[in-house]
Parts: structure tokens; sequence; C-alpha cells
């Protein structure tokens, strides 16, 4: 049987829609801020065999469910599925999960007894268990430091729930009103992608179905071999260090890649990475891919449509137990500023390749703070717990974005009023940071700096990359700022904190947060006047950072 060309394109519109449903109803019914307003999480549909058939929004997880559903054939087989279960996993190295605060629910969907499709969701938790409140502790030294690890496991048998699972996963979290809400809200929106599948059955049938998602992925498969067929042989290389790994603060982190483009086929080695780290920055394959993949599209053509089928043009190589191919039970909490760097070193390489098209350095990560109060001022149902953005690098003919999370994250900051209404905590600034762009031809983003009043006492728990390796500019532009963590800032006990960090602080304390900002690209002194006055005018260049990186005369009276 062929299906039509029509026809599929009729039912990936159709998916997609359906996962931008499934996206919608879950963050509006989100208990914790980290769904309803950063928004740290995917929904996807895939085929029968785990593949995904449409890019979710939040690209990072696009790589994981496949290894994940293949765990879950490996254990149960397909003979012990059944309509209305669904399994659970946070486990990074049983379920490919990016961290232990990640949860998996993978749902599979049937059809008059055939196996059809699965519906996916991850979303981070706003705590797990472990050492730290929130559990992302960024000094762990092992997986079991960073909360309770649950590989793929039923929740839901035939769609009823497991209520020994659930009791167990509340019992292993400081926050199970937030948590058990937030995944409920997962489980439900499995429940509208079980739906929206059946109907798509029923109209077209459940053979035309399956051959349509087949269609989709071997569609874009071809697609992505045509593009890099137009993609000149060749080989580029690079390198970039992380600060440290959060334990042993002396030492960076090294990642390499060589990537060989030959014959329509990518060949990336990253065996020159260092060895696994015993703080928790490791990597393991899904989450690498990611990263590749989102830098490949981006460098060679955004239009193009991402699936699992993919994945055969592209080839991998890693040392054994090396940072980017880690082994349990080496930790990972603090995954995402190794993912930020291994897509630096992949556009700097990709430029020897593809030249003029890579941007400098972004920012990164922006870090994280979970803020776990200790006074009874007001009622809480957790803790505070923030992501933040940064900014992106420049590229040639533009500057880079400011003051947002960049690459393959996709996150919201928390508003200001959310966070006051909430929180014991008053957020007394919240602007973009003078001269943390890195100047060049075309100047790189600016993050921003955000500073915060304890009301309450509380434990600040702060993860974050960059102070120390500021984000490189390209092709002659200059670096990126710093991130900072200051304590009691513009006071006599003002301090600089490491980006790894836990501390108490007492009600009346403050602190602020700046991210990194992005690299520049190009000579500095190129920059058009009439852009650089209007950097100054907007407070986003200083006129002394404009004489000193920009060249004597720049600014203009």
């Amino acid at each position: 049987m062929n299906v039509d060309p029509i026809t599929v394109e009729l039912l990936r519109n159709r998916i997609a829609s359906t996962m931008e449903e499934m996206d919608y109803h879950f963050f509006r019914s989100g208990y914790s801020t980290i769904v309803r307003e950063s928004r740290d999480f995917s929904c996807v549909v895939v085929d029968a065999q785990g593949r995904i058939l449409v890019a979710p929004w939040l690209f990072l997880h696009g790589a994981v469910y496949y290894y994940c559903i293949q765990r879950i054939f490996e254990i149960y087989g397909k003979d012990d599925l059944a309509e209305g279960d669904v399994f659970v996993t946070n486990h990074p190295y049983e379920g490919m999960m990016p961290h232990a605060s990640d949860m998996g629910f993978i749902a599979p969907i049937f059809h008059d007894g055939k196996l059809v499709a699965f519906a996916g969701t991850i979303a981070h938790k706003a705590d797990v268990g472990g050492t730290v409140p929130g559990s992302t502790y960024g000094s762990a030294t092992e997986l079991y430091h960073e909360g309770l690890m649950i590989p793929p496991i039923r929740i839901h048998r035939a769609g009823e729930p497991v209520e020994d699972v659930m009791r167990l996963i509340a019992a292993n979290t400081r926050a199970p009103y937030v948590v058990m809400g937030d995944i409920s809200g997962q489980i439900g929106v499995t429940r509208i992608a079980r739906s929206q599948i059946h109907d798509m059955c029923d109209r077209f049938g459940a053979d035309i179905v399956t051959e349509a998602m087949g269609a989709m992925i071997g569609s874009s498969a071809k697609e992505f071999e045509a593009a890099l067929k137009d993609v000149p042989d060749g080989t580029g290389e690079a390198e970039g260090f992380l600060d440290h790994d959060g334990v042993d603060i002396t030492k960076k982190v090294r990642l390499h890649v060589r990537i060989t483009t030959k014959d329509g086929r990518v060949h990336f080695d990253f065996s020159g990475s260092d060895s696994q780290t015993q703080g928790p920055v490791n990597l393991r394959l899904a989450t690498v891919e990611a990263c590749v993949f989102f830098c490949l599209l981006g460098m060679i053509d955004p239009n193009l449509r991402y699936s699992d089928g993919m994945r055969d043009l592209v080839s991998f190589k890693f040392a054994e137990r090396s940072v980017l191919s880690a082994e349990p039970p080496r930790p990972c909490s603090s995954y995402m500023k190794c993912c930020q760097k291994v897509m630096d070193i992949t556009l700097m390489a990709l430029d020897a390749i593809l030249p003029g098209r890579a941007t400098a350095n972004s920012g990164g990560s922006g870090g994280s703070i979970i803020v776990a109060w200790k006074g009874n001022t007001r009622r809480k149902h957790g803790n505070q717990y923030e992501i933040f953005g940064s900014a992106y690098g420049a590229g040639d003919g533009v500057d880079g974005a400011s003051g947002t999370t960049v690459n393959l994250i996709n996150l919201y900051a928390a508003p200001v009023e959310i966070i006051e209404a909430e929180f014991p905590c008053r957020i007394h600034s919240f602007e973009m940071g003078a001269d943390s762009g890195g100047p060049g031809e075309f100047r790189g983003g600016l993050s921003f700096q955000r500073t915060y009043e304890l009301l309450e006492p509380a434990e600040i728990v702060y993860r974050a990359d960059r102070a120390i390796e500021a984000p490189r500019g390209l092709r002659g532009g200059m670096p990126g700022g710093r991130s900072r963590f200051i304590v009691n800032p513009g006071t006599a006990d003002s301090e600089d904190m490491p980006s790894s960090a836990r501390l108490h602080l007492e009600a009346g304390s403050t602190f602020s947060v700046q991210p990194p900002g992005g690299g520049g690209y190009g000579d500095p002194r190129k920059r058009d006047p009439a852009a650089l006055a209007d950097d100054i005018a907007e407070g986003f260049v200083s006129e002394a950072a404009a004489e000193r990186d920009y060249g004597k005369g720049a600014v203009r009276h």
C-alpha cells in the first residue's frame, strides 16, 4: 500500500497539532513554576518503533524518546504492552533521561489490538529527592546524590494507576503536592494523544496512519540526505572548556570534536574529549545527538524537518567512558552546561566547512537557582526553582539576541510578578547587563541582571558555567561577559560566589544573578558607528568600554 503525499502531509500536520495541544494543556495545568512558567517540558507522538515524527518544541528531548522506548521494549517486549499502560522513568542511563530531575512518561497507543504509536512527555520535576532541595546538585559525585532513580516501569496498567509506584515517588520528594500534580498533568496529556490517534485511525484506517508515519520519517531522511550532498567534503576541528566539573574547581573540562563531511555523510569524532568527570557534567549519546542535530539543521537548512530518519546519515566516535559517553554511577545533573559547550565547539568546527554560517559562542546555560525557604511567613508548596537564559553570540551580519535561552532549550524566564506572589522574596531589578555582549563588528547579545532580596531565611543552590571560560568570539570578535553570582551586591559584605554554590542566607540578604553574554563576531573596529552610538545611547555599551574595545575615538560627543 502506498499512501499519497497529500494524506501524509495531512497526518503530519494533525500529529504536529496534537503535540501542540498536549503542550498547551500540560503547561496550563502545571503545578510547578518550572512547568507553567519556564515550560521545561516536551510532548510528542512517535511511531510504533519509537521514532520521532515531528520535532518537539523543546528540541533537546527529540533524541531521547527513541532510546527510552527501545529500553521499554528490551524490558517488557511488545507483547507485554497494553492499551492504557503508562511507563515512567527518570533514570539517565536506564531510561536515557537528560538528568534525574527530568521525568518521562511513555504510553503505547493501540487500535483494534495493533500497536500504532506512542505518546510521550518529559518534564523537569521540582524535586526528586537527593542531597539538596531541588535535587540538581552542582557538586554531586554520584548519581544517587541527584535523587530517586526510577528505571522504566509501569505507573498505569491498562488504564489504572499503580498506586505503589505513585506512593513511592511521593515519598521521595520534598514537594509531593507539586510533583504529583505535574505527574497527573503528564499522564493526562498522553490521553489527548491517544484520543487523537484513535480518531485518525478511525477516519483513515490504522494501516494508512502507520504507513504515513513511515513516509514522514523516510521523506525527512531523504531531504536531509539531499541537503548533505550539497555540503562540501572537508574537516573542521575545535575545542572548548567547561570552567570545572563542580567538584574539582581547579581543573577545566576539555571537549573536542573533529567533524568530517564526505559523500553526503557526517562523522563526529569526540574521542579527544576528557574522561567522564567526578562532578555532574556528564552526557550520554541521546543528549549529544540532540546537540549535533540542532547544529547541523541550523547550519545546513533550518527548514529541514527533523525526524529519527536522519540518524543513519550521521556517525559518532567517543572515547570509552568519556565526559560525553559516561557510565553509571557518574552524576549528570549539570548536563546542560556541557550540552551548550558541545554546541559551541560543533558550530566552530562546522565554520571551517560552511564558512560564514556559524555564530560566536552563546552565553550557554544561564544556570539556575533553587531557593529552599526556611521561614513560615506564607504558605509554600515547594521550592523556588528558576532556570535562566543568557544571550546568543553574534553572526555574520547580525548582533546576538539578548536576554534569552539559547539553542535547543527554548525556556522562559519566570515572571517577576509570579515569583513575588508565590515566594517570600522581592526582586529589586531585572535589566540588561551593560557591556556583557562581546564586542565585534556585530555585537554579542547581552545577558540580564536580576537582583533578589530574601524576606525569609533560605538555603540557596546555584549552578552555572562560564564564570572562568568566557564565551568566545568568532572571526576576530571578542568574548562575551562572564557569569556572576554575587551575595549582598553593592555592600561592604559583597561576595562573588563560585559557579557551583550552596549557601544559607538570612532574611534581608540580597543576591544578584548575571548569566554570560554572547561572543562578538568580526573585528570590533569595523562596527558601524551608528550602531555603536545606538548601543551607547541604549546603555548596552558604556562609553569606557566603547573606547577600550571599539577603538579610540569610537565615542562621538
